[in-house]
């Protein structure tokens, strides 16, 4: 129970089904928290203290959406726990900071995911008893079939399925996402004024919880001074055209902000850390034909035998998920390096027709090209073919 209106939602909807609830909210020391004072924990890292502060909105997991959940729990009359994962959310920050310090444009949230909602929290639910573990991504898990499988939510203007792929299959099993049948957000706050919760109309969260203020460059040069150095700002030739205060400050496809004025749009298509340089170029040099992808996690059966599979394949969170080809092939990562997950593997995307902006970095997940709502897997872009 995260504070916002899905979350608790979900818990009101699995209440009413008659399901025995226990809230948690994962405490993860976003800037400004002084959650110890409110909330103080026992021996075991949680607390239910009954402490009240005013509804309010500072991201996910602030200490405003602490009290937030506090009162949808009170309101619901289930117990809610708060898990102190703040040092191992570390592990998010510290992971971050290094992709930018590589050139690569990182997406936590998708990692927080892997890692705490799927993987810390799933263990403190066994350790309590609980058979599930329930969230408020509009998502759904399909038990139909033989074995459960993960959807689209049915409203695709809100759907989260993206962000889940990393979820490891074993765990489709354990998860509950009940808002991810309705249509519309609009069904979801009705709901949760139906239900009389407090944040029925709170809006929702946009910014990384770690970095409030938006000021992603300022986090990493804190963590990372040294990788605030001028460097070259150059055109596909290797030509200067201008300089830099460090390529982390530079994402693929950026436009405003580059630096340089050339009389005509001009984009950063490609950063070199080895070097710190930002090359710069025209729209026509952010397409991409392919990518090769590592870190994979299949919730179906993967391609066998190097041979292709028909999918949609989305390679950024607000983008469409597009036609083109998949197939496994051989991992030239370094042996042992599963990169931060620790899975081993690779796959490659072909495109159907080139696509904008295919960023190091990012998650391309994959869906049925017969099936779309069927999510295939996914995994972390590691090079591209422009």
């Amino acid at each position: 129970m995260s504070g916002g209106v899905d979350s608790s939602v979900a818990a009101g909807l699995l209440k009413e089904q008659g399901a025995e609830v226990v809230g948690c909210f994962m405490r993860l020391g976003s800037p400004g928290e002084s959650l110890d004072e409110l909330m103080p924990y026992d021996s075991a890292g949680v607390s239910c203290d009954p402490t009240k502060v005013k509804i309010g909105h500072q991201g996910c997991c602030s200490i405003n959406d602490a009290a937030d959940a506090r009162h949808v729990a009170a309101e619901l009359d289930v117990p809610l726990y708060v898990c102190n994962f703040k040092k191992d959310f570390g592990r998010i920050i510290d992971y971050f900071v290094d992709e930018y310090a590589k050139g690569r444009t990182p997406n936590p949230c998708v990692r927080c995911n892997d890692w705490l909602k799927f993987g810390k929290l799933h263990d403190y639910a066994k350790q309590i008893g609980a058979d599930f573990v329930a969230s408020g991504h509009y998502a759904r898990i399909d038990r139909g079939g033989s074995v459960p499988i993960l959807r689209r939510g049915r409203d695709l203007n809100k759907d989260q399925s993206y962000v889940l792929f990393g979820a490891p299959r074993s765990r489709l099993a354990e998860m509950v996402l009940p808002i991810g049948e309705y249509e519309t957000k609009a069904e979801i706050r009705a709901i949760g004024q139906r239900l009389g919760l407090p944040v029925f109309d709170k809006p929702d969260s946009q910014e990384i919880c770690f970095v409030p203020d938006n000021d992603y460059a300022g986090l990493v040069e804190r963590k990372r001074p040294e990788l605030s150095v001028e460097g070259r700002i150059v055109d596909r030739d290797g030509e200067q055209v201008g300089t830099h205060a460090g390529q982390h400050k530079f994402t693929i496809g950026q436009r405003r902000g580059v630096g340089v004025a050339f009389g005509r749009p001009i984009y950063v298509i490609d950063k070199r850390p080895e070097t710190n340089e930002v090359v710069v170029g025209e729209a026509r040099d952010l397409l991409a034909s392919a990518c090769t992808v590592r870190e994979p996690n299949w919730l179906v059966d993967p391609p066998a035998d190097g041979s292709w599979r028909a999918v949609l394949a989305q390679h950024r969170y607000n983008s469409q998920a597009t036609p083109a080809r998949v197939r496994v092939v051989a991992d030239a990562a370094d042996p042992g390096d599963g990169g931060p997950s620790g899975r081993g593997g690779a796959f490659e995307v072909v495109f159907d027709a080139p696509e904008r902006a295919v960023t190091p970095g990012q998650a391309v997940v994959l869906y049925d090209a017969a099936d779309p709502t069927l999510v295939l897997g996914g995994g972390w872009i590691a090079s591209v073919s422009r």
